[in-house]
């Protein structure tokens, strides 16, 4: 009897010996995040990113109790922020909010001090807006987007487009519609959207292929005006706006997105909870109205889905760097 009290007392033992062993993985599991995240937005504040992930940050705050802090990192067509965000801490604590730019950057620069595809994982797509073509109405008086193109046509080299910086999808944009339209517009590179915004706001440059998010509020605001949108259709949150097709470009189809990746090795299970967080965000009612205000929309894509399209992403720019003959040291 007392033999078998005793290997009872053993089984309890070795269950709370296991039950012990497992509670510091179920603890690192629930406790994420254990402290402020950190997001790492490769462009100065003001452009494309930075409409998105502010209130992205704001949403996932109010979710979990916990701060998404969002550190500006310009410089390099969004590549210095990617290469810092390559070797951040990976516990689900550092996160990097990319976009179209980075699959364009391996084909624009030959020194990359990362690799998106080697030293990230992809986490989601947060948001996709067509390109649009804005111009500051003090300094392109056109009235629609035929008499913009026979200014241009009329005056090669007259006219500017400014860029968030070289190699970027605004960069390659007007490259694209440069090849498309046979028209000569002169490129000036800033250090991300913003500044470019800015300058153009202003009347120092002439105009943007932008990303329509960025540009959605200055466009509504009568700062800019807005005569094309890229792609077949026209942009339910601009109406009145005509598409590339409209205007006789059919293939010029150019898209902004923006993405969450996180550096190579961050847990599997603290993935899928980021991923999990986000998408609960973006899916909000307060997100969801933002999103639409701005043109954008949410394609809900599983982590391989998103790890696809940017491969595919990265393998279609460099077929247009390619042709556009474009090259940075």
């Amino acid at each position: 009897m007392d033999l078998s009290f005793s290997r009872r007392d053993m089984l309890r033992a070795a269950a709370a010996a296991s039950a012990a062993a497992l509670s510091p993985f179920a603890q690192a599991q629930s406790a994420w995040p254990a402290k402020p995240v950190m997001m790492i937005v490769p462009f100065p504040a003001g452009g494309g990113t930075d409409a998105f992930a502010r209130p992205l940050a704001a949403q996932f705050a109010k979710q979990t109790g916990k701060q998404l802090v969002i550190d500006n990192k310009g410089g390099a067509g969004g590549t210095v922020g990617a290469g810092a965000a390559a070797r951040a801490p990976n516990d689900g604590h550092a996160l990097f909010m990319g976009a179209v730019h980075h699959t364009i950057a391996p084909s624009i620069y030959p020194k990359l001090d990362y690799d998106l595809e080697k030293d990230f994982v992809p986490l989601t797509l947060v948001a996709r807006v067509p390109q649009v073509v804005v111009v500051n109405p003090r300094r392109v008086e056109a009235g629609d987007f035929k008499s913009f193109l026979e200014l241009m046509r009329r005056s090669p080299g007259r006219y500017n487009y400014g860029s968030a910086g070289a190699g970027t999808s605004h960069h390659m944009a007007g490259e694209l519609f440069k090849q498309q339209t046979r028209t000569f517009i002169t490129h000036i590179p800033y250090r991300g959207a913003g500044p470019a915004l800015q300058d153009l706001i202003s009347g120092n440059v002439d105009m943007m292929f932008d990303g329509l998010g960025s540009s959605a509020a200055h466009i509504k605001g009568g700062r800019l005006k807005a005569l094309m949108v890229s792609g077949p259709r026209r942009n339910a949150a601009f109406p009145d706006v005509p598409s590339a097709a409209e205007v006789g470009l059919p293939d010029y189809t150019v898209t902004t997105w923006y993405g969450l990746w996180a550096p190579k090795g961050t847990p599997a299970d603290t993935q899928a909870r980021i991923v999990d967080d986000v998408r609960k965000a973006i899916q909000s009612d307060e997100l969801k109205a933002i999103w639409a205000s701005q043109g954008a929309e949410f394609p809900n894509l599983s982590q391989q889905q998103f790890a696809s399209f940017v491969n595919g992403e990265i393998k279609r720019w460099a077929d247009v760097v390619k042709t556009s003959g474009v090259k940075l040291d």
